[in-house]
């Protein structure tokens, strides 16, 4: 009998310890996400309230605008690849994320014009600005409502409703995941510790079975892409924005857009931009248009590629 009360009261030590250690765990990567997003960052006050930006690299000034789930460090994580080509890569968070604010009208449209507010307050009077995923609509937003503050216009995976329909349908395990990962930080860590490849394919659209077909260094942007995700709290209300904008038919004349254009996604990317790049590469009149056979949303095997083809596109001028 003591013997066994023994092993009883060691395996509840043991579940406690574990558990302690997976709370010390889970918090202090809590805070490392929040000192790292804290201090790269710089604030400025547009007309919709604070806006989030940050600035790396020397060169030509190219403004990133991040997809759902983002914010100005996942910008400048897109961006690597062309501050390497020689781009200085302007960054913001849009509207709900990390410390920009969330005014009334959290719009596409509006977050253009804050934008514009940004280069107003950086002295910079046009630029290149690509827009990936949910961001794409206010980079095309921008390109419309400011052509003579935008040089070039490049759309990555751009998730947008053209025809009637979500490109962002989730399941109802997907909605599950999505419902308690944006409620707790907490949440999010266990899943990224306990699935991981489903976070992949739920919140990044992308087949993890492609992970075993791409260079380690893609699997590593895979795996930071992911974990950059943390503070996901910080986070919530642009992500929902973001469904509902994305779920919504476009109110956008693509049509009228009149700026050199690059259109890329990806035929496998599990969110359906393929389709939604063609439908706007066929709308604007000046557009280029670029589909990878596979790589998923974050277009996995080709982030150089698509990196020198932004770069040559931009420098080439006219388009």
């Amino acid at each position: 009998m003591t013997t066994r009360r023994n092993l009883l009261f060691g395996a509840a030590a043991a579940l406690l310890a574990g558990a302690g250690y997976a709370a010390g765990s889970r918090n202090a990567a809590v805070q490392a996400a929040r000192e790292r997003v804290s201090r790269s960052s710089d604030i400025m006050q547009s007309r919709f309230g604070r806006l989030e930006y940050a600035i790396a690299g020397r060169g030509e000034p190219l403004m990133m605008i991040h997809g759902t789930g983002g914010g100005f460090d996942q910008g400048i994580r897109f961006g690597r690849s062309l501050i390497a080509r020689g781009f200085q890569v302007i960054a913001p968070s849009r509207f709900g994320y990390l410390r920009s604010d969330f005014p009334d009208h959290p719009t596409p449209a509006n977050q253009a014009d804050a934008l514009v507010d940004l280069l107003d307050h950086l002295g910079i009077e046009r630029l290149a600005i690509a827009g990936g995923s949910a961001g794409a609509l206010s980079a095309a937003q921008f390109a419309l409502r400011h052509p003579d503050r935008c040089s070039h216009l490049a759309l990555l995976v751009p998730a947008a409703n053209l025809a009637n329909e979500d490109p962002v349908a989730f399941t109802p395990l997907q909605s599950f995941i999505v419902e308690r990962v944006l409620a707790s930080d907490t949440w999010f860590w266990v899943l990224l510790k306990i699935a991981p490849n489903q976070l992949m394919r739920t919140l990044l659209a992308t087949d993890p079975a492609l992970l075993a077909s791409v260079p380690a260094e893609e699997r590593q942007r895979a795996r930071l892409i992911l974990e950059d995700l943390m503070p996901i709290r910080d986070r919530a209300r642009g992500m929902l924005n973001d469904a509902r904008s994305s779920g919504s038919p476009a109110n956008l004349d693509f049509s009228r857009i009149g700026t050199p254009t690059l259109v890329i996604s990806v035929e496998d990317d599990l969110f359906g931009t393929a389709e939604t790049a063609r439908r706007i590469a066929a709308l604007i009149p000046s557009a280029r248009l670029l589909v990878y056979p596979e790589g998923g949303h974050i277009w996995l095997g080709h982030n150089d590629e698509i990196a020198s083809e932004i770069a040559s596109f931009v420098r080439r001028g006219t388009g």
